[in-house]
């Protein structure tokens, strides 16, 4: 392939991701219209969430099945589509089965297009030479602040018309995602896998996903329950922390190429240790949003480059074809620390903070003290010592 056509692969990717983020803060900031309209209490809603949550688990797995034989371009695409179809069902559906229904479809979308867009960015990466896997999580948290920005400038729209930002995973379907390299897929991808090294990564990721996740969904009743905090401003505990993280992650590329990851994660680790620290010692709402702001900086690139690293592990010493058939099947499976580490937030953090959130966020306080040595996995394959990897 050509640089143009590397590049234009690259704006793909990007935009597949961009859609992803869109569409679910879309539907998540909409879930107090979902449960208004189908009379959900906290219980059901909860239940419907952990569905979608177990069932991106179940699609990221397919996509493990599905890459290694399709190619992953084949499969992203199958993957928009199935997104852009349960959107559209949830959306319109004329009764309480039906909009599960479609919910649960769209967790399985959501798993086979996490998977497989982080297939397609590494594999871009091998292909290039380049990092391009902040960016392209950058583009994800982007496309979330805009479906943000879009859900509260539209809050009046008849419901219906809610169902056209299914138009956007339809579009990326045309896309010119970056096709396979090779001939026939290589399908033994187990052996020498070094599950060691990759498994230390992985628990970084669900350190990022905890403290993620306990950011965006118990951020704003932090700043509600704790804090005088205006009704109207207790989502600053997430718009800033989404803007600084993307801001962050469209900077990481040439971040880490200048600095190095293990050095970077390390920086960014220190800096979502005092963020934290913030948080929970803040004295007032806006020395709280201030502690947010931080964290979004501090731990911004730690699930792109925990992706890039397993990547770099799986894809040793192998040949084009074993390579990436190995990479695409450890990339999805690696996936599923994504979905650890969102349910740890959600949960660890509520129950902790039962009493007093400030308390709840010593979850994440804690956790992000692993990043310190957690960041040695991340160092290149080729300064691991080999006895490490396994």
């Amino acid at each position: 392939m050509t640089t143009v056509d590397l590049r234009r692969a690259r704006w793909a990717i990007a935009a597949a991701f961009a859609v992803q983020g869109l569409v679910f803060i879309s539907l998540t900031t909409r879930l107090p219209r979902f449960q208004e309209r189908w009379d959900l209490g906290e219980l059901e809603l909860s239940g419907v969430l952990l569905m979608m949550v177990l069932l991106a688990g179940v699609g990221s797995l397919v996509a493990e099945r599905l890459a290694p034989r399709l190619d992953s371009a084949a499969v992203l695409r199958a993957g928009l589509l199935v997104v852009a179809v349960s959107v559209a069902t949830a959306v319109l559906a004329p009764t309480t089965v039906v909009f599960v229904v479609g919910l649960a479809a769209y967790g399985v979308g959501l798993g086979l297009v996490d998977a497989t867009g982080n297939m397609q960015a590494v594999a871009l990466e091998h292909r290039w030479g380049r990092v391009v896997l902040p960016s392209c999580h950058g583009a994800w948290t982007l496309g979330g602040i805009v479906g943000a920005v879009v859900t509260l400038a539209t809050g009046d729209v008849p419901w219906p018309a809610v169902a056209l930002v299914a138009v956007f995973p339809l579009a990326a379907t045309m896309a010119p995602y970056l096709p396979r390299d090779h001939g026939a897929a290589a399908t033994s991808t187990e052996t020498d896998v070094p599950w060691r090294a990759i498994v230390t990564v992985g628990l970084a990721l669900v350190v990022f996903y905890t403290v993620d996740t306990a950011a965006a969904t118990w951020g704003p009743v932090y700043l509600d329950d704790e804090f005088d905090t205006p009704e109207g401003l207790v989502a600053l505990a997430t718009l800033p922390y989404l803007v600084a993280s993307g801001i962050v992650r469209i900077a990481g590329d040439r971040l880490t190429e200048r600095v190095g990851a293990v050095r970077l994660l390390r920086i960014g680790a220190g800096i979502a240790l005092v963020a934290l620290t913030v948080v929970v010692a803040a004295p007032s709402w806006p020395v709280a949003v201030l502690g947010f702001t931080l964290l979004g900086c501090g731990v911004a690139v730690v699930a792109p480059l925990s992706f890039s690293a397993a990547a770099a592990q799986a894809g040793r010493d192998a040949d084009p074809a074993t390579r990436r058939a190995r990479v695409d099947a450890v990339v999805a499976r690696f996936n599923q620390f994504n979905y650890a580490g969102a349910l740890l937030g959600a949960v660890m953090t509520g129950v902790v903070g039962s009493s007093s959130l400030r308390i709840g966020f010593a979850v994440p306080l804690v956790l992000v003290v692993s990043l310190f040595w957690l960041a040695k996995a991340f160092a290149p394959a080729d300064e691991v010592p080999a006895g490490a990897r396994r």
